[in-house]
């Protein structure tokens, strides 16, 4: 990923793990033709005179809406000005504030409106640090570095987790321990009436740890438990303790049992179809966590709190490392739910013996729609995100994908519900094309869906799109992975013909396109 960045000030040191260019200082003229994302990083100006700052503040607002129109096609990422390196002369003097909040303002309000713009708020970053850290002045009368260098290693790092964030990556799932992690004590012991979670010390930590796990779910992450504990008694305390926040119905897989915790995650993980490295594991018990390292080094099992007074801001440390995401979609919103409906659907699946009876009795409605301002989003999110079914496990963002759809490429996605429930956008594709030969450069989709044959629907409807274009060959390729193998042989099962395989494992198929496929009647279809 290649950045260029406009300036204000000297940054070079806050960017040098990167593939990164400079414009000079103030400068926007520089050509943009060779990024892949344009970063705007100003500073609020380093003057005495309020009135000059204000003026130039002021400015910065007509410097962005010329650079977004000179590059409407291009994905800007755009810094928020911060105060904290401004003197107030005096109290009631709130010019400057008002020029940095009216700036911001015009930033979050343009980035609503165009998905090629995102902002990062980086007060996020400078709020870690007292004021006297932030600025050296050594280093900017030498330099013009506004920001101090000794901030360069958190810097990189805070920066590269924020790109995560605004890429629409994080981890998928929290597995939680429960005796004196959900609450305190142990619950076999203690009995209900004895463990701590209420309104007073220590049970307020408990009671608060467990409201922010919750307000996570209703953000998208997976809650799962593994414990070692009598199942009854647990669901005792779930249905009769008064303050217990997290209920059975909250979580999507649970293993309370005396199986080793590592064998548990990994049942976990097999349960809602995700990688081993999509969760994060919390439990008090260090030799607990010691074995889930050695075993599932994949894991991530961050440290838990000595006192139960640090349980909030441990919560937001693992938030702010593991989940936080620049924007919620309605599919990560409906994420929660929808492994739920899963087991819903496993069930109903116990019921038949015939798999097309199974498959007839979800009555499926699959929405197949080309890329548009509604779904480009989510699209970019997939092939961000999905790891295990993902033929060629590309990455892309909103602005490449945007460039394909100008390009007249095919950008596809498809939307899944049943009489459980939506699973919303779950499959995408990008099919390049040229005359009249057509190829697969991705497809994908969520694993929540599989088991329906969907995937199959998916790329007979791409193919009978193309048919009636004109394309008369379609080429495709699999791009083998640690976590992809599942897809190795799909297109072989799909009818295209394996041309080579090379000795990497990657395969390249074609199909010609002579007559259009029949649509499973499974499944009703929507264009």
């Amino acid at each position: 990923m290649k950045y260029l960045i406009f300036r204000n000030h000297t940054v070079e040191y806050l960017f040098n793990n990167l593939d990164v260019n400079y414009s000079g200082y103030n400068d926007l003229l520089c050509s943009t033709a060779d990024a892949d994302i344009i970063v705007w990083f100003y500073t609020a100006p380093l003057k005495a005179n309020n009135k000059i700052i204000v003026n130039e503040l002021n400015s910065y607002i007509d410097q962005i809406k010329w650079l977004v129109d000179n590059n409407s096609n291009r994905r800007i990422v755009i810094f928020l000005i911060s105060q904290k390196l401004l003197l107030r002369w005096t109290q009631t003097n709130i010019n400057i504030y008002n020029a940095i909040v009216s700036f911001n303002s015009f930033v979050r309000s343009t980035c609503e409106t165009n998905i090629l713009l995102q902002y990062l708020d980086f007060d996020e970053f400078l709020d870690q640090f007292p004021k006297t850290a932030i600025l050296d002045w050594k280093y900017y009368l030498i330099s013009q570095s506004a920001i101090s260098p000794r901030l360069a290693k958190p810097f990189k790092e805070w920066f590269g987790r924020s790109m995560q964030s605004l890429n629409g990556i994080r981890k998928k799932c929290l597995v939680l321990d429960l005796d004196n992690t959900l609450w305190g004590g142990i619950l076999g012991e203690d009995g209900i009436d004895g463990i701590k979670i209420g309104d007073n010390y220590p049970g307020l930590a408990y009671k608060i740890f467990q409201e922010y796990l919750l307000e996570a779910s209703h953000n998208g992450v997976i809650l799962a438990i593994c414990s070692k504990n009598n199942i009854s008694d647990v669901e005792e305390a779930w249905k009769n303790h008064p303050s217990m926040v997290l209920t059975k119905d909250h979580f999507s897989s649970i293993r309370i049992n005396w199986i080793n915790k590592a064998s548990n995650i990994k049942d976990i993980a097999n349960e809602l179809n995700i990688g081993l490295d999509s969760i994060v594991f919390i439990d008090d018990n260090p030799a607990e966590r010691e074995i889930v390292k050695q075993i599932l080094p994949d894991v991530s099992t961050p440290e838990f709190p000595s006192e139960p007074h640090e349980l909030p801001l441990f919560f937001f440390k693992i938030w702010e490392e593991y989940f936080k995401i620049y924007k919620l979609l309605e599919e990560d919103k409906n994420k929660v739910n929808q492994y739920r409906q899963n087991f819903q659907r496993i069930a109903k699946l116990k019921e038949f013996v015939d798999e097309k009876d199974y498959l007839l009795s979800l009555e499926m409605v699959l929405t197949f729609v080309e890329a548009n301002n509604f779904n480009i989003e989510r699209i970019s999110q997939m092939t961000q995100k999905t790891n295990q079914f993902n033929l060629t496990t590309k990455r892309y963002t909103i602005s490449d994908i945007s460039n394909y759809i100008s390009n007249n490429h095919l950008v596809c996605c498809m939307g899944v519900k049943d009489k459980f429930g939506d699973n919303g956008i779950t499959l995408a594709a990008i099919v390049l094309i040229k005359d009249n030969i057509a190829e697969i450069d991705s497809f994908l989709l969520s694993c929540r869906i599989l088991g329906r044959g969907i995937e199959v629907e998916f790329v007979h409807l791409i193919l009978n799109l193309l048919f009636d274009r004109g394309i008369t060959e379609v080429k495709s390729v699999f791009i083998p992975t640690k976590k992809n193998i599942q897809t190795e042989f799909f297109y072989e099962s799909v009818g295209f013909t394996l041309e080579n395989s090379m000795g990497n494992g990657v395969k390249h198929y074609s199909i010609i396109l002579n007559q259009k496929f029949e649509i499973n009647k499974c499944y009703t279809i929507i264009k």
